[in-house]
């Protein structure tokens, strides 16, 4: 009896550790929403069409290549850190909204709209 007692006590456990483990994944991925918000009230302001950064849309890049650019953490050719012009929270999210936009992601935008 003990033995069963056990079993499921370590059973409960380990689906309650993997509970908050996927848990901090999920809130680790970020709003595409918010992103994209983000990105037109900051980002734009430089990015767009004729900008002193030069037009940026998340089709500019691959889904690497904008997850490789947040990985990276550094803005205008790696002279000033991301989180000068965002928050980490606000990065998260414009993450999300760049990444899963990309030019080869099942759902490909410009941000123009």
């Amino acid at each position: 009896m003990s033995r069963i007692i056990r079993s499921l006590t370590l059973l409960l456990l380990s689906l309650a550790v993997s509970g908050l483990f996927s848990a901090s994944r999920a809130a680790q991925k970020g709003s595409e929403t918010k992103g994209r918000h983000f990105f037109k009230d900051n980002c734009r302001q430089c990015h767009a069409k004729g900008g002193v950064g030069g037009e940026l849309t998340p089709m500019n890049k691959t889904m690497a290549q904008w997850r490789a650019y947040f990985a990276a953490g550094t803005h205008n050719h790696g002279k000033e850190p991301l989180t000068q012009h965002l928050p980490a929270e606000q990065l998260l999210d414009a993450s999300a909204f760049l990444i899963n936009h990309a030019a080869d992601s099942p759902q490909p935008e410009t941000c123009g709209k």
